[in-house]
């Protein structure tokens, strides 16, 4: 099947809001932001020049149509993109602790994103791509699952390469077991992974990230990346791994780090003839950690200015941070 997309993802497009200060009556002011993870990544390699795709379920509503806007702007097909108007789309409400971290709290009982049917996921959309993007947030719940994994079966079948960040977030699922079930479930399928180093212990059952990282590549993945924060990413093939340092940076605003990486990290190894020439495991460990030093430069600068996919860097602009050192 002609390859002709660079990348698709399915998943979650939703809305973030993020803090922005108190209003002149003291409450708290929320801004809103087009987010959800794997519509990030396509985002991030749009603006880097990549040809991508988005397959997901947005309510039939201001904030669905704010998303579909949103991903057109950036240079994602919407296509397959459905719009309901029996649900809403998410909302996921971010706060900021003291020490920097984030917490979200979901609108979603049930959400757009989560009913995404499996009749509505196109073979020939999927085979079109050399790349399908998925994360953990549509393994959640029904019907979502049961798409993805259709989904994936269905890029098994075209040659087409599965790349997976599952994308924890604790009060989405049910329990911890739940989400470690549910998060590994996909993993023999998976090509490429990119995981915190929040995550080593649910999917590997190991803390420390060269040995989560090991764990994954013995269960046949052929390609693993584990960002490690303002210390950069580990990047790991068959061949060994190495920990490649991040660029310094002024954070803003760290939601849709990882994923801005992960784009950057995809479009790299694209550029290196994956899908093309070369297949997940053809690539070499130097590659792979040229790849991670171009993802560390597109998220030192997305982390720059507020919200994920309106701060996902040019190529210019990354290639100048590279530059730089």
């Amino acid at each position: 099947m002609e390859k002709y997309m660079d990348a698709i993802a399915l998943g979650e497009s939703l809305i973030d809001f993020t803090p922005k200060g108190l209003s002149e009556d003291g409450m708290k002011l929320f801004e809103q932001n087009p987010g959800g993870a794997v519509a990030n990544v396509m985002a991030a390699m749009a603006k880097l020049g990549k040809r991508t795709g988005f397959i997901g379920k947005v309510g039939a509503d201001m904030h669905g149509d704010f998303l579909i806007r949103t991903m057109q702007e950036a240079g994602i097909d919407t296509a397959f993109v459905k719009r309901d108007d029996r649900v809403f789309t998410t909302l996921a409400f971010v706060d900021l602790m003291e020490n920097g971290q984030r917490e979200f709290y979901f609108a979603r009982k049930p959400g757009a994103d989560t009913c995404l049917e499996p009749s509505e996921i196109d073979k020939d959309y999927i085979g079109s791509a050399r790349i399908l993007h998925v994360g953990s947030l549509s393994l959640t719940d029904e019907p979502a699952r049961s798409a993805t994994l259709q989904a994936v079966r269905y890029a098994k079948e075209t040659g087409t390469i599965l790349s997976y960040d599952p994308n924890y977030r604790a009060m989405l699922w049910k329990s911890r077991e739940a989400a470690m079930e549910g998060m590994r479930s996909i993993l023999p399928d998976v090509d490429i992974i990119k995981i915190s180093d929040e995550e080593t212990e649910l999917l590997t059952g190991r803390k420390d990230p060269e040995e989560a990282a090991k764990a994954l590549l013995d269960q046949r993945i052929s390609v693993v990346a584990v960002t490690l924060g303002a210390e950069g990413a580990l990047a790991a093939t068959r061949e060994g791994m190495v920990k490649v340092p991040g660029y310094r940076t002024r954070a803003v605003d760290t939601t849709g780090a990882g994923d801005s990486f992960f784009g950057g990290f995809l479009w790299k190894l694209e550029e290196q003839g994956l899908g093309k020439e070369k297949s997940p495991e053809e690539l070499s460990l130097e590659e792979v950690r040229e790849a991670a030093v171009f993802g560390n430069a597109v998220a030192s600068l997305n982390v720059e200015k507020r919200g994920a996919i309106p701060a996902m860097p040019s190529l210019e602009q990354v290639l100048e941070r590279i530059g730089r050192g």
